[in-house]
């Protein structure tokens, strides 16, 4: 095989270049000019898959705090207090006993596994839909559910983004009241205990 010359190496380089960039940009204009697949998030509500797992929603009257979630937690994320035991009432099936003190997430560090809803004796602790909990302070990302629900009867935070932007979009607005109204969301989807 004959060595190129530099001329030969040089031009065939330049070659080289203008192929591929040709290659590049022929891809390119191709997506530019395709119909878009994108999402436009928040105007258009996002599906999420039926098993998905977001911000937990808490039913502090429920809860007995016997501590199952916090101990199956692989993270240690989940902080619980109470003042005395705690059981289920059958006849009204809610909490009665010791009060709950403290029941929080940490979300800095919740990796979403779903490993405190399974131990749960008394389903009080659910994935949630939610997958936003945006703040401005580390602070706010630890959410103390037992006061929540104390101050508003919240079963899980409300986000910024659906403070903000409940009076300009309509779904917005009805997951907004959903949330303020303590209801659980959708479980339709998901697929029951056996």
């Amino acid at each position: 095989m004959q060595a190129k010359s530099p001329a030969q190496a040089y031009f065939g380089n330049i070659y080289d270049t203008i192929k591929s960039i040709s290659i590049g940009m022929r891809i390119t204009l191709k997506y530019c000019f395709s119909k878009t697949v994108t999402i436009q998030y928040p105007y258009e509500r996002i599906a999420f898959a039926p098993r998905y797992r977001g911000i937990h929603e808490f039913e502090a009257d429920k809860c007995i705090a016997c501590d199952a979630c916090a101990k199956a937690c692989p993270v240690d994320c989940i902080y619980i207090e109470k003042s005395a035991p705690r059981k289920i009432d059958k006849e009204t099936g809610k909490a009665t006993g010791g009060e709950l003190l403290r029941y929080a997430i940490d979300y800095q560090k919740c990796m979403f596994c779903g490993l405190c809803t399974e131990p749960c004796p008394t389903d009080c602790i659910h994935m949630g839909k939610n997958h936003d909990l945006s703040s401005y302070s580390r602070e706010k990302m630890v959410v103390e559910f037992a006061e929540l629900h104390k101050q508003t009867g919240q079963l899980t935070p409300l986000p910024l983004w659906a403070e903000r932007n409940a009076d300009n979009i309509p779904w917005v607005a009805s997951e907004k009241a959903r949330i303020e109204r303590g209801e659980l969301a959708t479980t339709e989807a998901d697929i029951p205990m056996v």
